[in-house]
């Protein structure tokens, strides 16, 4: 049972896949602190899950928006207006790459395959916010799922990194063009997650594994401390912070030859 901390706010949810998504777990935190969602799913292989899922919520809607088309997202974004009027916040937790990417060497990436990731991994906050911003007349928060391979080089993680880490500017120059508006965006950034996207990246068991084992904590942050800290970045009391990357890694980021190897100095 929750504290009431988002009671009669209006948000929007993007990017449940499923029950161990992130964006799920933020969605159940952020209606156990009495929050009204409004959650988006890209097309007809995802609709019946997020249906399914979003059912157990008392007054959700569900609208379609593939972030890939202008037009989708123009349209899913009237139908929240139509549906609630104004929001409060949306959590942006959208992603994506070619399989055959996250794996071998990040040189081979094909052009196409580059535009992808950037356009819907990247691009998309820009679009989604530019909606959003007309349905924030009081100001708002705006929360991306970032990770620390848009930062330093992970293996593997390949175009996904380069698109995290243009995920993390755009969301700094939306700062400064919504900041007027009192409209605050930030960047939340997990260590890796088991969740369905995690799974097409070659060797993320061994990368999951090593953080857990090294980072200063010893442990890996669930999906539950996750959607905690995205309840905290949408409510009022983050209500001065924009412009932030919140790292929720057991402290894995500020490591150096220590996240090589866990063996260095023992």
């Amino acid at each position: 049972m929750g504290s009431g901390l988002l009671q009669g706010k209006r948000g929007v949810v993007m990017g449940v896949a499923n029950e161990r998504s992130i964006a799920w777990a933020c969605a159940q935190a952020c209606a156990a602190e009495g929050a009204s969602l409004v959650f988006s799913y890209p097309g007809e292989a995802l609709e019946k899950r997020v249906r399914k899922l979003a059912g157990d919520m008392e007054g959700a809607a569900v609208f379609q928006c593939d972030v890939r088309e202008d037009d989708s997202i123009t349209n899913f974004f009237a139908q929240v207006k139509e549906h609630c009027g104004t929001i409060d916040f949306v959590i942006h937790s959208i992603a994506y790459a070619e399989r055959s990417d996250l794996m071998g060497r990040f040189v081979d990436t094909q052009r196409a395959n580059f535009l992808l990731a950037l356009d819907v991994s990247a691009y998309s906050l820009v679009a989604v916010s530019r909606e959003a911003e007309a349905l924030m007349p009081d100001g708002g928060s705006i929360l991306a799922m970032t990770f620390y391979g848009g930062e330093k080089v992970m293996p593997r993680y390949n175009v996904m990194g380069v698109a995290k880490a243009a995920l993390d500017m755009c969301m700094r120059y939306l700062v400064v063009d919504l900041g007027p508006k009192k409209i605050r965006v930030n960047c939340l950034s997990p260590g890796p997650v088991k969740t369905l996207s995690a799974s097409a990246i070659t060797g993320f068991r061994n990368m999951f594994d090593i953080a857990d084992s090294v980072s200063p904590l010893r442990r890996i942050a669930t999906p539950e401390e996750i959607a905690q800290s995205a309840v905290f970045m949408v409510s009022d009391r983050s209500a001065s912070i924009s412009g932030e990357i919140l790292h929720i890694d057991a402290g894995y980021h500020v490591l150096g030859m220590f996240a090589v190897d866990p063996r260095v100095g023992e």
